[in-house]
């Protein structure tokens, strides 16, 4: 090209006002941070980092040291060399949404994983949210039916409201999310599934969201295996189609299955850029980003449409003060705390009435539910209580009417939490219920 002709092209792109594109290229490779020459991109940049096969990956600014820009890749084991090519990539920070994402699965980028091509979609909502005035927010008014006799007279939810779901493992976390997800009376299901095993996901699409209920579920899921800031794009895709369709107004079921996976794939970015671990080896962006995602759900007074989102907390080795499971119960409004004791006594759902709450329950019922669930809660906490004395038979019949009461009452009390996992009670049968049984 000529001076004559390189000097007409830049008054070309002078006159139509096109900004520079920034080129960076990779200098250095520490653990899973990448430092990037030349790219002064500002902090959450979307871009595409050149292999050496050919291909390309998608990557994430996320810090900086001196004058090099760190970023994170969104693949592990990619074949990366000193040099490579990195140019920013908005369309990366946005998530395609619309209907036909109806009834599909899809992974942390949104490509198809059941096989079926998806077509083109519509509409497009950012991956981080949108900033709103926290008075558009609505309060939580309307229960929400869940088909869970248990939750629905006891810990009564609320359309719009965020729920913590904690537990070990292996109590029955993911088989009271599925009777929760049959049960749900909602419009949409969006399911983040984030770092669990491949089987697992398999079970989810083909057992919990078979029949009708798949024709209204959308899957977002990541495997274990899959980088950390995958699986944290995994949860974010999840929020952000949640949000796009409680903006056209529709009542949106969020389920996250867990915030501790969640934790853990930040923790790991964390460290890896140098941040100290505070509590417990998390360092702080990990308890951070935990409200983050929580607070993006709830209702919404502008379109009247309504995210009631459940969250599971996997309490590492069945401690509730766990700081993951501090800092959700902290921002969530309630919890279902679920016992191993319970579980292993073989009352499915194993939920620990006791320790379990619903701070929206108040504004959701009547006097009359109010009044029996309240009742419920007392002879069940009197008998947790006393349960070491009455287990030595140190309790004495005729001490104390409310917990004699409680001793008498103990099986039924079980009887009306248990529930199988294919029968779904529905919100007015489990307030009849209870307040036919505890009623005063």
């Amino acid at each position: 090209m000529t001076l004559e002709a390189t000097q007409a092209l830049l008054q070309s792109i002078r006159l139509r006002n096109i900004p520079p594109r920034h080129v960076g290229r990779l200098a250095a490779h520490e653990a899973m941070a990448l430092e990037i020459e030349g790219f002064p991109a500002p902090l959450l940049t979307p871009i595409r980092i050149a292999c050496s096969d050919g291909t390309s990956v998608s990557g994430e600014i996320v810090g900086f040291r001196g004058h090099r820009s760190l970023a994170l890749p969104l693949q592990a084991n990619v074949p990366l060399a000193v040099g490579a090519r990195i140019v920013a990539d908005g369309q990366a920070g946005l998530a395609r949404c619309g209907q036909p994402l109806l009834g599909r699965v899809i992974d942390a980028m949104g490509r198809p994983l059941d096989g079926i091509p998806l077509p083109a979609l519509p509409d497009a909502w950012p991956l981080a949210g949108i900033s709103t005035n926290p008075l558009d927010r609505g309060r939580v008014t309307q229960p929400f039916d869940c088909g869970v006799r248990a939750i629905n007279a006891l810990l009564a939810m609320g359309e719009g409201q965020r729920v913590a779901l904690i537990a070990g493992s292996g109590v029955g976390k993911s088989v009271l999310m599925g009777q929760m997800l049959a049960g749900a009376d909602c419009d949409v299901v969006v399911a983040g599934l984030i770092g669990e095993r491949a089987r697992e996901v398999s079970d989810f699409v083909e057992a919990r969201c078979a029949g009708e209920m798949r024709h209204r579920t959308i899957v977002v899921a990541t495997t274990a295996d899959e980088a950390p800031l995958l699986r944290i794009k995994a949860a974010m895709r999840a929020t952000a189609i949640a949000e796009y369709f409680r903006a056209q107004g529709k009542r949106v079921l969020l389920l996250v299955d867990s915030l501790t996976r969640i934790a853990h794939a930040q923790r790991e970015i964390g460290l890896a850029l140098g941040e100290p671990p505070a509590m417990k080896g998390y360092p702080p962006s990990a308890l951070g980003l935990i409200p983050q995602l929580v607070e993006r759900a709830g209702n919404d007074r502008k379109s009247g449409g309504s995210i009631t989102a459940i969250y599971t907390v996997l309490a590492d080795g069945g401690d509730i003060d766990d700081p993951v499971v501090d800092a959700a119960r902290a921002i969530v409004d309630g919890h279902i705390i679920l016992s191993r004791t319970l579980a292993e006594a073989g009352v499915y759902p194993a939920i620990d009435i006791g320790r379990s709450l619903s701070r929206t329950m108040a504004d959701t019922v009547d006097t009359a539910h109010r009044s029996a669930a309240q009742r419920f809660r007392q002879l069940w906490s009197t008998y947790e209580e006393n349960r070491d004395l009455i287990l030595m038979g140190a309790y004495a019949q005729g001490s104390d009417p409310l917990l004699d009461e409680a001793v008498a009452r103990q099986a039924e009390m079980r009887g009306f939490i248990a529930q199988r996992e294919d029968v779904l009670v529905p919100y007015s049968d489990s307030r009849t219920a209870l307040i036919e049984d505890f009623g005063t």
